[in-house]
């Protein structure tokens, strides 16, 4: 588990660029509970803001949750990398098990796939695409269990140079 500083840079960090790119997602005040080089955890709590007419978390907030957790590490691989590149999510496949009815962690197993990609398409300059899986569980009511399962297609390429 990451150092209270780490999360609180990380977290402080994902706010800022949401704010200045998504503000969506900033309105859902996700936070970075562990961004490490294999997992990352992204917590997005119930509010609210991200609450249903049931109480449990809206399917959108949890589609948001899925689609930052492997956002977050290909942002900090296109830093790290200091090259521009650019990327969006081709598809969304979202299987939902359970109601969330606390606070939700989003999880993405696949840090090491996310930061490969990002340096495949850097080196080949063209179009790289891959499915990534997430999951999200309510720590508050069971740790291990899934109340949600996803796969997105990332696609990443480097941004051309204006001439």
């Amino acid at each position: 588990m990451d150092s209270w500083k780490t999360r609180f840079k990380n977290t402080a960090f994902i706010r800022l660029y949401t704010f200045m790119k998504i503000p969506l997602i900033w309105w859902l005040q996700p936070s970075v509970m562990e961004m490490g080089d294999h997992k990352t955890i992204l917590k997005i709590p119930l509010t609210r803001r991200t609450r249903n007419h049931l109480h449990s978390m809206y399917f959108g907030a949890l589609a948001v949750g899925a689609e930052l957790v492997i956002a977050a590490k290909a942002v900090q691989a296109i830093y790290d990398s200091k090259k521009s590149v650019d990327f969006v999510f081709k598809d969304f496949k979202a299987e939902f098990l359970k109601r969330a009815e606390g606070d939700v962690h989003f999880v993405c197993d696949q840090g090491q796939e996310v930061t490969a990609l990002i340096a495949k398409t850097i080196s080949s300059g063209e179009r790289e695409s891959m499915k990534f899986q997430s999951y999200a569980i309510v720590p508050s009511k069971n740790a291990e269990e899934k109340i949600a399962t996803f796969e997105l297609t990332l696609s990443v390429k480097l941004r051309k140079k204006k001439a």
